[in-house]
């Protein structure tokens, strides 16, 4: 099976130009490509992982990344799969913000020798003429034709600046900017970003010639992936500090049944054979399968000795309702009434309800247990003693909590 072969049996790939030209480049290691990461907060998160897993691949295959860093259209925002404009960020947060991006790209992508770059948009941005934009890129976009675009399309009711309406440009101008700079002829992004992509496209081809060699594939599943990179706590990160390695095995643990099989075969590199004959595995082997892809990525981003503890965690919780290395709530002697909590305080001091009302719902509905223990009563209060040592909370088959008085 070819590169390219094997990243559409994965499910990798929705759209593409020239796709004969594109086969021929990555099954042979002359792609040169770019995926770019908006700096908008310190650490990626797995509404990244799709990306990066790409990149990966293709890297194996002796194709060259670049990882663009958006340290130029961060200091805008980019309107495409928003409803609303992106706040404001000053340079150095956008700069801390990049440096955090390079240090945890480096310990998945090879860098050494050439194999991989890493660039900042900032550098050929920040130094453009207005008037120069507006001569050699402004004059090859039609409005008409960047107004009928989705990302677009999706802002104008709420109302689109012309801030926001210049990124297409801005993105456009990436492209052929690498293109010229460092030879990069292919893109790759998500499927809100196919219109920006297009246009880098066709400015290269215009101002350079229609044999110019530049092409776009997007990804079938990355703005499902920005999704994936939410829960109700709020994203899951990639660094370990902002998301420990338990949590982030937790998330991928925790898969609906339905898209386990789809993660395995789009974000592991487990050979496809084998992931085939998972796809026959149903009820309990299920859970197998999850415990499979908690590790398989939880070792690619933390290394294998933290996802064999994380394993061994989790395993431990869903026995004896007990973990060393799970989420920790913690409370001081001022959350205690008389040296004691009852459980609905234990439960919105824990993150696991977000008020008292709530938290007795939970109760009264027989979701909630500590230390294994199914707790139904909600006058139930615990002394100050057992906290001390950390209490085991969970509210459902998949929330909990080490609750701990420091």
């Amino acid at each position: 099976m070819t590169v390219f072969d094997e990243l559409k049996a994965r499910g990798l790939l929705a759209q593409l130009t020239d796709e004969e030209e594109i086969k021929e480049l990555i099954n042979n290691g002359k792609a040169t490509f770019y995926i770019g990461f908006d700096p908008t907060a310190d650490s990626l998160h797995v509404g990244h992982f799709m990306a990066l897993c790409l990149m990966k691949r293709l890297q194996m295959a002796g194709n060259k990344p670049i990882a663009l860093l958006g340290g130029g259209t961060a200091m805008i925002g980019d309107p495409s799969g928003r409803s609303d404009m992106r706040s404001m960020m000053t340079p150095e947060v956008i700069q801390h913000n990049c440096d955090c991006f390079r240090e945890q790209m480096s310990r998945f992508i090879d860098f050494s020798d050439g194999k991989a770059m890493m660039v900042n948009n900032a550098d050929w941005l920040m130094d453009l003429n207005y008037i120069e934009v507006l001569r050699e890129v402004g004059a090859h976009f039609s409005v008409n034709r960047m107004l009928a675009a989705e990302c677009y399309k999706q802002r104008m009711e709420k109302g689109l600046s012309f801030l926001e309406f210049n990124y297409m440009i801005m993105q456009s101008y990436d492209f052929y900017v690498l293109y010229r700079k460092y030879g990069c002829n292919m893109q790759f992004g998500g499927d809100d970003q196919w219109s920006n992509m297009l246009g880098g496209t066709e400015l290269i081809r215009r101002k350079l010639g229609k044999d110019a060699y530049a092409m776009t594939i997007t990804l079938l599943l990355n703005s499902e992936g920005k999704k994936m990179g939410k829960t109700q706590k709020g994203a899951v990160w990639l660094d370990p500090v902002k998301t420990s390695p338990f949590e982030f095995f937790q998330y991928w643990r925790n898969v609906a049944d339905a898209d386990v099989l789809k993660c395995i075969r789009m974000l592991t590199f487990l050979p496809l054979e084998q992931i085939d004959e998972m796809d026959r595995w149903e009820g309990s082997e299920l859970n197998q399968a999850k415990e499979i892809l908690a590790f398989e990525l939880t070792k690619l981003i933390h290394g294998e000795e933290e996802a064999n503890r994380a394993m061994e965690s989790a395993r431990a919780l869903f026995s004896s309702g007990n973990a060393a290395d799970m989420p920790t709530a913690r409370i001081t002697e001022e959350d205690l009434t008389d040296g004691t909590i009852d459980i609905l305080a234990m439960l919105t001091a824990s993150g696991l309800s977000a008020s008292r009302s709530e938290a007795r719902r939970a109760v009264e509905q027989g979701g909630v247990s500590v230390d294994g223990e199914k707790i139904t009563d909600i006058r139930t209060v615990f002394e100050s003693s057992r906290l001390k040592e950390g209490l085991v909370l969970k509210r459902g088959k998949k929330n909990f909590r080490k609750l701990l008085l420091v």
